[in-house]
This record gives C-alpha cells, structure tokens and sequence, in this order.
C-alpha cells in the first residue's frame, strides 16, 4: 500500500475509535455507566487503535528500508533507536502494547475499572497523536 493511501487510513482509524473512545468517556462524565456492550467496544476501540500504531510503526521501518521485526515492541525500539522516537514515547507504547495484549490474551484478568480511569484521562491520545502524524521519510 502507497504510503500516503495508509497514512489517511491511520487517520480515518484515530479518528474513528477515538470517537467511541470519547464517547464512553462523556457517558461516564454524565454519570452513566457503559454496558458491558459499550465496555467491550472502549476495549476494542483501544486495542485497535495500538494494532494501528504497531502497524505504522511496521510500515515507517519499511519505508526506512530497515528490517521489519515480528514483534510490537522491537519495531518501536528500532523507531526509538532511529531517534524517531523519544525515551517517554518508547515507555508509553511499550505499555500501550502491554494493555493491547492483556486485552486480546489475558481478557479474563482486564482491570475495566483501570481501563475506564485511562478513557476518561484520554491516556490513549499519544497514540491517536502518532496516527495522525504525517509519515514523513527522510
């Protein structure tokens, strides 16, 4: 895929779960509780928006003409030894991939009562932040 095309599909991506995530977010504000229906969209919404992330980073070391490794956090540490990325930002998607594993692997032991606190902090914007960052190669 042309670089470009998946550029705007990140964004279309950021755009659209940070909408559900902002949502989840202004019912709980309201003093609403989220279903369990809407607290399994607010996991999915997060889990997809660090499997984007995760694949912009893949896509970013490709056009860099680096390798591409396998896993999640080598392709960010190779980003962050690229000086693309700072020793926070390693930190923060590090523990962004940590959460997206808990919630496609270890979803029996997700804390919904953590996860509803980082919605309504938006702790995820980092990430919906990188997505729309123009993917720039120099």
């Amino acid at each position: 895929m042309r670089l470009d095309l998946y550029y705007s599909e990140c964004c279309r991506i950021a755009q659209e779960q940070s909408a559900v995530l902002q949502e989840a977010k202004e019912k709980l504000n309201s003093g609403q509780t989220l279903s369990k229906l809407e607290q399994n969209g607010t996991l999915h919404g997060l889990q997809v928006l660090v499997e984007n992330a995760i694949g912009k980073a893949k896509h970013l070391l490709k056009a860099l003409g680096e390798p591409v490794p396998v896993s999640a956090y080598a392709a960010f540490a190779s980003l962050h030894t690229k000086k693309m990325l700072s020793d926070t930002e390693l930190q923060q998607r590090n523990a962004a991939i940590g959460l997206r594993n808990r919630i496609v692997h270890e979803y029996m032991s997700v804390d919904m009562a953590l996860v509803l606190v980082l919605v309504d902090q938006q702790g995820y914007q980092f990430i919906v932040d990188f997505l729309r960052q123009p993917m720039a190669i120099s």
